[in-house]
């Protein structure tokens, strides 16, 4: 009966679940290759991890891993219900939180390695995390890609840690009770912008006015296991700042109040850095369970159901 200990916690409605103990070796080297070895060879642990009959389709995995920096105080790979991510930014909120619950870190800055390079974490007074993203940019403006069923959607490609597609036009209602037709349109979305020149992007962001006014916008953001994200998405509002600094919407330091579609907030704002943007995203987390998953050999689901 192979054991692994977990803590789970939510960021803005989305759960991450750390992986704390009994995960497989993966030797040294960067994070990066240690994610590269994850991949290839520990997909069924992966699975077994963040899917039925253990956890969901919108659950959101986090392995602690040896950071090749020595000034980072872990390493992180982050993995969903298909397979891996480079960056999270609610799940590495989750991940801090989880850190401090278990007494390996406090208030102040604190450096963590990543698949897609370093970003830094600042834990407060009162629980708010404020994580420094890696570089983000947009790629393209106004790509406009015919989706069948939809007809014409134009957004901007953007890169927040992982690749996204941003609508640029407001759509339908956001709202939890159009949960169902956003996730089809959305998908639709995805598969002709990857059809049409854009393979990279496996996340979709839609937005609309916010619920409250003092927030700015409300989005939906579609990942790329067809789960939606309950959080306002740490990476899809990092590229959102992209947008809104390329386009001269959003001055450097100015903050933005992205809203999710459940009605959770991140606050966001950047600098420049060269070309790009540095971004800096806030919010809370709330560790939820700690437990222990078991594998049993004879477990037909031992690896999760896919």
């Amino acid at each position: 009966m192979k054991r692994v200990q977990v803590i789970d916690s939510h960021t803005g409605g989305e759960p991450t679940r750390t992986v704390i103990s009994g995960m497989p070796d993966l030797g040294s080297g960067t994070v990066a290759e240690q994610a590269a070895r994850f991949r290839e060879e520990y997909d069924a642990f992966r699975s077994g991890v963040v899917n039925e009959p253990r956890g969901s389709d919108v659950l959101v995995g986090a392995l602690l891993v040896p950071p090749a920096d020595p000034e980072a105080v872990a390493g992180v790979i982050f993995f969903n219900n298909v397979g891996v991510l480079g960056m999270c930014g609610h799940g590495m909120i989750g991940v801090i939180e989880t850190l401090v619950h278990l007494g390996r870190l406090g208030q102040g800055t604190h450096a963590v390695e990543t698949v897609v390079g370093m970003v830094t974490a600042e834990y407060q007074e009162g629980g708010r995390i404020s994580v420094r993203n890696v570089a983000s940019w947009r790629s393209a403006a106004d790509v406009t890609v015919e989706v069948p069923g939809i007809g014409p959607v134009t957004g901007d490609v953007a890169w927040g840690g992982n690749w996204f597609f941003l609508v640029k036009e407001p759509g339908a209602n956001l709202s939890p009770s159009h949960i169902e037709s956003l996730t089809a349109d959305a998908w639709k979305i995805r598969q002709a912008v990857n059809a049409g020149g854009y393979p990279e992007v496996d996340h979709v962001e839609l937005f609309g006015p916010p619920g409250d006014a003092a927030n700015h916008s409300r989005n939906f953001v579609l990942c790329p296991g067809k789960a939606y994200d309950r959080s306002p998405c740490g990476t899809g509002t990092s590229a959102k700042l992209a947008c809104l600094a390329a386009d001269g919407k959003l001055a450097p330091g100015e903050i933005w109040r992205q809203e999710s579609v459940i009605g959770s907030v991140f606050e966001g704002s950047y600098e420049w850095s060269g070309s790009r943007i540095s971004p800096l995203i806030s919010g809370r987390a709330w560790v939820t369970a700690e437990s222990v998953l078991l594998f049993a050999e004879d477990d037909p689901f031992r690896s999760g159901i896919v």
